[in-house]
């Protein structure tokens, strides 16, 4: 059966992000469907497969895109699994566009054209707003973490958040039921925004809102930390945390950089009143805070080694031109680069986004990454053969491998100008 006979007997319409992107002039990468006045019955005869469990989703049969029978939804528990669906034929378009988040997600395209707008998206996309469609949208948790990655994927748009809507978004974090969201869920959310260009959005309208606290309490207690002036002049170290952040970005589209930009300075929550704005040994007490976080979020594990080595190690890459040969050799050996060449590297685009994070340093040259890349480099050209040629075995080749990497090491830190 062909896709024009497969459709032909239902009221379909495409939804959502598609309708939103077609009038952005974005390109479109998923099409959702939703279908008014059929049955999953019917959906079955003509062949579409059902995936939905909660609610009746399907998938065509042969273009495999995703169609939806129109439902409404009833909160009946916690969370934004706690709901009931109701998707009998008498369910209207409008209906269904009620239910979803924000205005300019509401509208649907006719497959004759027509734009089928009940709720003003189109007014509300023309004037840069993230409003929500109704006062069910306190029903959703989820919904707090939605806003905040649609504002930071349309912030190159000049997009704001709805004065009404920010409130709404204050009433969820306050009412306790961000704490039903599920920490795979919370990170998916949060890689996705990560991925974007504004990424420091994401995390600056949660704390608008009073949910970071509730999410990431440990990041979000950066602000208004101190730190020494001479060296930070923006002072504040959640505002520096950001600009990292921002730095990352520049430097990078890795999720993994960008996240472990997020967690290189959160040690300094714990920093002494006393001591402050200096932050003694922040690098180390930094590290259970993030095992906690990536532990909460199942955050996976390439992206967890990352930020952990960056937490510990990062003040001795800023400190690389000073380093004695034996101290290189020892970071070395502890980031283990000889090994993970890729998370080295990594590694030193995050330091460099650390370093240059800050008020008046956004265009500072980081010589210390190229002087490190280059130590590596030379040293990683001792091989095991050699040492296996001259009769070594066992921990013998080691000793001998790390003897000469520590003695090119020594010449070329005398040598290179940096």
């Amino acid at each position: 059966m062909s896709n024009s006979n497969i459709l032909s007997s239902l009221n379909c319409y495409l939804v959502g992000g598609a309708v939103r992107d077609q009038l952005l002039n974005n390109e479109i990468y998923d099409r959702d469907w939703v279908v008014v006045g059929s049955s999953v019955k019917e959906m079955l005869s003509l062949g579409f497969i059902q995936v939905g469990k909660d609610f009746p989703v399907f998938l065509h049969p042969k273009t495999k895109e995703e169609y939806a029978l129109a439902r409404t939804e009833r909160k009946q528990g916690q969370g934004y699994t706690g709901f009931i669906c109701n998707a009998q034929a008498d369910v209207t378009l409008e209906d269904d566009l009620l239910r979803r988040d924000l205005t300019i997600n509401a509208m649907a395209l006719s497959n004759s054209g027509e734009i089928i707008d009940p709720y003003s998206g189109q007014q509300d996309l023309d004037n840069r707003i993230l409003r929500h469609v109704s006062d069910a949208f306190v029903e959703d948790p989820l919904r707090v973490l939605r806003v905040a990655r649609f504002a930071t994927r349309f912030h190159q748009y000049n997009f704001t958040v709805a004065p009404e809507t920010l409130a709404l978004m204050k009433k969820i974090s306050e009412s306790g039921e961000l704490s039903t969201l599920s920490g795979e869920r919370i990170w998916q959310e949060m890689s996705r925004s990560l991925a974007e260009e504004h990424p420091d959005v994401f995390f600056q309208t949660l704390r608008d809102c009073g949910a970071l606290n509730k999410i990431w309490p440990e990041l979000d207690a950066l602000w208004g930390i101190p730190n020494p002036v001479e060296h930070h002049p923006e002072v504040c170290s959640g505002v520096h945390t950001m600009m990292v952040l921002q730095q990352s970005v520049k430097l990078s589209s890795s999720i993994n950089i960008r996240f472990a930009a997020l967690c290189h300075d959160l040690g300094k929550t714990l920093s002494s009143k006393d001591s402050l704005p200096r932050h003694i040994g922040h690098e180390k007490s930094g590290l259970p805070l993030i095992e906690k976080i990536c532990k909460k979020l199942k955050v996976p594990n390439k992206a967890k080694s990352l930020a952990l080595k960056v937490c510990q190690f990062h003040l001795h890459c800023h400190r690389a031109l000073e380093l004695k040969p034996q101290s290189i050799m020892t970071l070395f050996n502890h980031l283990d680069v000889w090994r993970k060449p890729e998370e080295f590297e990594d590694f030193l685009l995050v330091c460099q986004a650390d370093a240059t994070g800050r008020l008046g340093f956004e265009s500072n040259d980081y010589p210390q990454a190229q002087f490190l890349r280059e130590l590596y480099t030379q040293a990683n050209k001792v091989k095991s053969l050699e040492f296996v040629e001259q009769g070594l075995t066992g921990i013998k080749i080691k000793e001998a491998m790390n003897e000469k990497k520590l003695k090119i090491i020594a010449e070329l830190k005398a040598t290179l100008n940096f």
